[in-house]
């Protein structure tokens, strides 16, 4: 790590800025934060997932929001699938990303004009650095460029987001479009069930004055990815995001219109954590499926040992 980037953190720590950003920043990744916060019953409940099913349920709604967990690599596999069918149907929307950043569209943009149809060329250029697993989503972006269809970087930079965090929402959004959603003003409510899902998917390890923060930059993103759905939906437009985002009571759908919300499907794609029996809270979207989970270490064992070591810094 740069001994810059090393001091700027120390100075933040001291400042008492969460500490879990800079793990974020630091390229690791917790499954569980990703994960939708319903209960395992409610997950096994779901039908399984498979490309038809996904397909059938987005039908022709012109704004889609696919959840995933983001190293699931059977969940991608399907939902490439379904991305396929709905492509055959004659359908040609923009495909919206939340692994790119907004500030590199004129990245993705220069490079689809410099090397058509170069996958490979298009994630160097806008998103290599970003620290996702491009060979996840690299077969998304190549689907867009051989069918001709637009590639939004839909998300907040990570930069953007710590600014949400410390300063305000405004910092990032501006003062107006802060006003005109009274990001002052949120119901109480709303912020709880944040602050829960932020405190569940960080392993309940955050003290709780860092809840806030991390909450204001989440909501902060999802913001800005209801943006770049708002954008495209006349031409037709779909998401790829986190099962967070994707979130009817808390996501991005909260930040559509309601005529919006009217045109527009969320399907949560769920891991199967329990073989119990329905009976749990309804899951937040409109549509569930679930898939099985690969074989992963906890990732809570990771995050205290960083959070540990950070603590001795």
């Amino acid at each position: 790590m740069p001994e810059g980037r090393r001091r700027a953190m120390r100075a933040a720590l001291r400042a008492g800025v969460m500490w879990t950003w800079f793990v974020a920043m630091a390229g690791v990744f917790l499954p569980s934060i990703t994960s939708a916060t319903t209960s395992p019953s409610s997950r096994s409940a779901a039908p399984s997932a498979s490309a038809g099913a996904i397909a059938r349920a987005v039908g022709e709604t012109p704004i889609v929001l696919l959840g995933e967990v983001h190293d699931n690599a059977t969940l991608h596999a399907i939902r490439l699938e379904a991305l396929r069918a709905l492509i055959a149907t004659g359908r040609r929307p923009a495909l919206a990303f939340e692994q790119f950043d907004r500030d590199r569209q004129p990245d993705i943009e220069r490079a689809r004009t410099a090397r058509p149809g170069d996958a490979d060329h298009l994630i160097e250029a806008a998103g290599a650095d970003s620290g996702w697993d491009w060979s996840h989503y690299r077969p998304y972006v190549k689907l867009a460029l051989d069918h001709g269809l637009p590639v939004l970087a839909a998300n907040l930079s990570r930069s953007d987001a710590m600014r949400a965090s410390m300063e305000g929402f405004a910092a990032v959004l501006g003062a107006d479009r802060a006003s005109q959603l009274a990001l002052d003003h949120l119901p109480e409510p709303f912020l709880a069930a944040h602050r829960s899902a932020v405190a569940e998917g960080h392993c309940n390890l955050l003290p709780e004055t860092m809840l806030p923060a991390i909450a204001r930059a989440q909501i902060a993103r999802d913001i800005v990815l209801a943006d770049a759905l708002q954008q495209h939906a006349e031409r037709g437009v779909v998401l790829l995001t986190g099962n967070g985002h994707a979130r009817t009571d808390i996501g991005v759908p909260y930040w559509l219109t309601a005529q919006e919300r009217g045109r527009s499907v969320s399907v949560g794609l769920l891991e199967v954590e329990s073989t119990a029996t329905s009976g749990g809270p309804p899951p937040p979207y409109d549509v569930v499926f679930s898939v099985a989970a690969p074989p992963r270490p906890d990732p809570c064992i990771a995050l205290r040992e960083r959070f540990g070591a950070m603590r001795g810094r």
